[in-house]
């Protein structure tokens, strides 16, 4: 058998990455590239929230979110596009996502759900969150800011965060789901909030935003 260094690109460890992307920003643009090259994972799959259920309604329309990810990850060939979520109108729930992805992409492909440290305390209010584990592994991002202590987590999730827990991304190829591997971003960070905010006051935003999305952005006059 091959190592998993020799596998083909389309048997590697396949990251997703959902939100409600309102709008799309530097900080998940660098998340998605530090998780390929730390975790190595063969591409990232984007996709926005339709009706996102843990936050309030987002300012610009589905149809606007998704195009603003598309502009973002054109040219990026390890990046692709799910737009099931936008298309089906309904509450976003991860658990039923990622059955859907396990449907299309089989028992045996590895999935990596990508999240910031921030999520991730947050994990044991998620709809039938322990039901994650089965269907794919977590890749969680840590800033020096907001690290992963597992003091301030929720006691359930601590336990299992302690017994899922491993050091090496390698660990991700050897099976299809049910590890967590955590993994620095020393960049600084930003919210989407912080670009609406910013946008909606007139102030530079050039670094914080792709330049195809600001672009966008400007032409739909969005945020204003």
């Amino acid at each position: 058998m091959s190592s998993t260094a020799n596998r083909p690109v389309s048997e590697k460890p396949l990251g997703i990455l959902g939100g409600t992307f309102d709008p799309v920003h530097a900080a998940h643009m660098r998340l998605a590239e530090e998780a390929v090259r730390q975790l190595r994972l063969g591409g990232v799959l984007w996709i926005p929230a339709g009706q996102p259920r843990h936050r309030a309604q987002p300012q610009a329309d589905a149809g606007h979110r998704l195009a603003m990810v598309r502009a973002a990850i054109a040219g990026h060939p390890d990046y692709r596009l799910d737009d099931a979520e936008v298309r089906s109108g309904q509450a976003s729930y991860t658990v039923p996502t990622l059955e859907r992805l396990r449907a299309k992409y089989g028992d045996d492909r590895p999935l990596v759900l990508l999240m910031g440290a921030d999520a991730f305390r947050g994990l044991a209010s998620w709809h039938r969150w322990r039901e994650l584990f089965r269907l794919a592994h977590l890749g969680v991002a840590s800033r020096p800011t907001f690290d992963l202590d597992v003091d301030a987590m929720a006691p359930e999730l601590a336990d299992e965060f302690r017994r899922r827990r491993r050091s090496q991304s390698t660990a991700l190829a050897t099976a299809p789901a049910g590890t967590i591997v955590t993994f620095p971003l020393s960049a600084g960070t930003v919210s989407s909030t912080e670009v609406r905010a910013k946008l909606g006051a007139g102030a530079e935003v050039q670094e914080l935003l792709p330049a195809p999305v600001l672009d966008y952005i400007r032409r739909h006059k969005l945020y204003r």
